[in-house]
């Protein structure tokens, strides 16, 4: 069973960093592909970030390349996300997501099998 739950968000200044964390409670976290999508309010959500099972391959949108790093440690069963020079665009609910599908870049929500609950950014201008 897998259970996601994310961390680390909160109310930064625009230019400011913040890294959220995805924690899973099971004991198969390494093999899934991990995934960062986030969904403003009267938005669709929409594909943030994606990593492989083993962290050699990663991904991103293009509105977040350059400024956003994501990352995983297995031992840990933690995904993460670095934010750094965040815009107030960037304000949304940000969640994790976990793929059993191991190919290709997954950037689509029905490609993911389990959610977190979310969490919270805002950044202010």
């Amino acid at each position: 069973q897998v259970q996601l739950v994310e961390s680390g968000g909160g109310l930064v200044q625009a230019g400011g960093s913040l890294r959220l964390s995805c924690a899973d409670s099971g004991r198969t976290f390494s093999n899934y592909a991990m995934g960062w999508f986030r969904q403003a309010p009267g938005k669709e959500r929409e594909f943030v970030s994606t990593i492989g099972w083993n962290g050699d391959s990663t991904y991103y949108a293009d509105s977040v390349q350059g400024r956003f790093t994501i990352s995983r440690d297995n031992a840990k069963n933690t995904v993460y996300l670095q934010m750094n020079s965040l815009k107030p665009e960037d304000t949304a609910v940000y969640y994790c997501a976990a793929s059993l599908d191991m190919g290709g870049v997954l950037e689509w929500p029905n490609e993911y099998d389990y959610w977190g609950q979310g969490t919270q950014v805002t950044v202010s201008s």
